[in-house]
């Protein structure tokens, strides 16, 4: 593969960082991400990964768009009303990037589709917003062996934490049963400040860079909490997985409660 002209152009402030050069830019070019979710979480993820040139970025969303949605859900525009968000989400990307192949999945995930949907794609975004869908997107990555990049934000505080099966901590390590307490209540029951998301749906990005490209030091074996409010970051490391860990222990979904 080699680069054109305009895209050596298009790329060249993160060519020229060492760490990528032009054969970072190609892995980017020939990386396949996944994105659950084209709401908060997933707008500025899906804008910061088409910019950097992520080659095939696919989207699942069975929503459209609210009104409720713009203060936070950053790809969507007031002209997007009431249109299938995988869709909105799809003509900016084209917009932004025409290097980037784009597949829609406009339908809700569930255990019937997942593995299906998730295919060839090497990197997951989980851009959920309840933890009954993230803990099933957890499971199934460990099972199928794909890497994982989970967030989660209410009202004005957020978290990320990155998977890499076999190697790293999974969601259920940390909460091996149930949700987080500060996680029970939705963004619709409580509120959530959008600027919040935005710093923790950009980290996602990043991460998801990181991964690609092999590089810098993923947030693996931690869970790293911001606040919005005072403005700190909170990181909680864990040595290794849970050796009581209902998914990570044998990698067999059927063992999960």
């Amino acid at each position: 593969m080699k680069l054109t002209d305009e895209q050596l152009e298009h790329y060249s402030r993160q060519i020229i960082l060492p760490e990528i050069g032009a054969s970072g830019q190609k892995k980017l070019l020939s990386s396949k991400v996944l994105v659950l979710g084209a709401g908060g979480l997933g707008s500025a993820v899906l804008c910061y990964l088409a910019s950097s040139g992520i080659g095939t970025i696919g989207i699942v969303d069975s929503d459209k768009v609210d009104l409720s949605n713009l203060h936070r859900q950053i790809i969507h525009s007031a002209d997007d009303l009431k249109k299938s968000k995988v869709i909105s989400a799809k003509e900016k990307i084209n917009k932004l990037n025409s290097d980037v192949r784009v597949v829609t999945y406009e339908t809700k995930l569930d255990k019937h589709n997942i593995e299906k949907i998730f295919g060839d794609f090497e990197v997951i975004i989980d851009g959920f917003d309840n933890f009954k869908d993230k803990f099933l997107v957890n499971d199934y990555c460990i099972s199928l062996n794909k890497k994982l990049v989970h967030a989660g934000v209410v009202g004005f505080e957020g978290q990320i934490l990155t998977v890499v099966p076999g190697k790293s901590a999974c969601l259920r390590c940390y909460f091996p049963y149930d949700e987080p307490d500060d996680f029970r209540q939705s963004c619709k029951e409580i509120g959530v400040l959008g600027t919040c998301v935005g710093v923790l749906s950009t980290l996602q990005a990043n991460e998801v860079l990181k991964l690609v490209l092999g590089i810098g030091e993923p947030y693996t074996n931690r869970v790293l909490k911001y606040n919005a409010l005072d403005g700190k970051f909170y990181e909680f490391k864990i040595a290794e997985k849970n050796k009581d860990c209902p998914v990570c222990k044998t990698g067999l979904l059927q063992n999960v409660n």
